[in-house]
């Protein structure tokens, strides 16, 4: 399948599609203009120079880049410290870096938006019996649920943490595997605010996966003590390599340091081979990527509308993450759609996406990912378990206009079923 291969019908429904989204496009670009004005000011008061771009070995002694780029996501955030590393494999490392900077053995974390995402479950010792995940360390872990309409339960909230072993709370900003919605930075503040009029004490984490610049304000901005995130999904830009960041309060941001490399090393080694530039450009093109994807997402839940296939958020609801959910309702209508936006890919557009057990997961996973880089979630992506109710998980789009074609690939499968 190739992209010759759209079918005449489904170009006049994405012309159709596109006249519809104006109004919310002009939002999203107003979005991004906002956030790339914050990002330049922090590149300029942090004096970022050519110098910044040569990469360190070894030990990482004295990484300029390094040390600067910290202080411009610390900025970008309104955190007092960040540590952005390639030495995080991923957003999972992140945050368990981050969780263990939290709590220690015989206290609890609270989980305040449901179950975490799939991977964190082994992290945390929910799910599996991992050597030194929290659970080993006799770190336990509290839960409360969503309500049934999706929102926080506030009153739930407040009375779970009047528990004393709760040292933290962990809020999970996008949806992950769940049909749930995103959380918006206001909500996010409400329940910082529900918990620190309880006990001021406890920390507040967020997962800020997949939410970069959605919005004009990160968690941090409303009282968040940490939050962490990969640099492979929207911080990165489509251009980082690897990585991940941990953004707060300097004694957190420290602790994880302590956890990702050793006690009394913590962020000053770590070399960056080579690898500052990228970085630095990934987050300068950051607001302007996640953007492309917003607009690719909106697309495609206009173009799955038009079929008769549900989405979550829809084409005009708020976003607060980058993720869409699409409710195929069937195996063979996720691995269509899955083929079509493979077959749209720039890299890998030949092959066919087939379901595989998946480190992580406890059933197998088809992904589609015809990306520059590994598992880049910037990139056009779709994904999901291969389980009822049978959803797939769309994100990213480097440009609206590639992801514009990919999501027009996925309905020309679908409509050769």
């Amino acid at each position: 399948m190739k992209i010759s291969d759209i079918k005449p019908e489904v170009t006049d429904m994405a012309a159709s599609v596109q006249a519809r989204l104006n109004t919310r496009f002009q939002e999203i670009d107003r979005v991004a203009e906002i956030n790339t004005r914050k990002v330049m000011e922090a590149f300029q008061n942090h004096q970022v120079s050519d110098a910044c771009f040569a990469g360190t070995t070894g030990y990482g002694y004295d990484d300029l880049g390094r040390e600067t780029l910290d202080k411009i996501y610390a900025e970008i955030f309104g955190a007092e410290a960040a540590l952005v590393r390639i030495q995080f494999v991923n957003g999972t490392h992140a945050l368990t870096a981050a969780m263990f900077a939290l709590a220690r053995p015989g206290q609890k974390i609270l989980a305040v938006t449901g179950t975490p995402y799939d991977t964190l479950r082994t992290a945390i010792g929910i799910a599996g019996d991992g050597f030194g995940s929290l659970k080993f360390y006799g770190i336990d872990y509290g839960q409360v649920d969503l309500t049934p309409s999706g929102d926080p339960d506030y009153a739930a909230i407040a009375e779970a943490v009047k528990e004393e072993t709760v040292a933290a709370v962990m809020i999970q900003r996008s949806r992950g595997y769940e049909d749930r919605r995103a959380l918006t930075v206001e909500e996010i503040g409400r329940i910082v605010s529900t918990v620190k009029a309880v006990n001021p004490a406890v920390y507040v984490m967020v997962d800020n996966c997949y939410g970069e610049f959605t919005d004009v304000i990160e968690p941090t901005n409303v009282g968040a003590d940490i939050i962490a995130g990969s640099l492979i999904k929207n911080p990165g830009g489509g251009i980082a390599p690897t990585g991940g960041y941990v953004a707060g309060k300097q004694e957190l941001v420290d602790r994880a340091a302590m956890r990702l490399t050793t006690p009394g090393i913590g962020g000053e080694c770590g070399s960056s081979l080579g690898n500052n530039r990228l970085l630095f450009q990934g987050l300068f093109m950051a607001p302007h990527i996640v953007a492309q994807a917003l607009k690719t997402a909106c697309f495609c839940a206009g173009m799955m509308e038009e079929i008769g296939i549900a989405t979550s958020p829809a084409v005009d609801e708020k976003r607060s993450d980058i993720i869409q959910m699409v409710k195929l309702g069937s195996p063979e209508n996720m691995k269509r759609f899955c083929l079509g936006i493979q077959a749209g890919a720039p890299v890998d557009s030949y092959v066919t996406p087939e379901p595989w057990p998946m480190p992580g997961y406890d059933c197998p996973v088809i992904m589609a990912a015809g990306s520059f880089i590994q598992g880049s979630s910037i990139e056009l992506s779709a994904d999901g378990p291969m389980r009822e109710p049978y959803t797939v998980y769309m994100q990213g789009g480097l440009t609206y206009e590639s992801g514009k074609l990919g999501i027009m690939m996925a309905v020309s499968a679908m409509l050769d079923k």
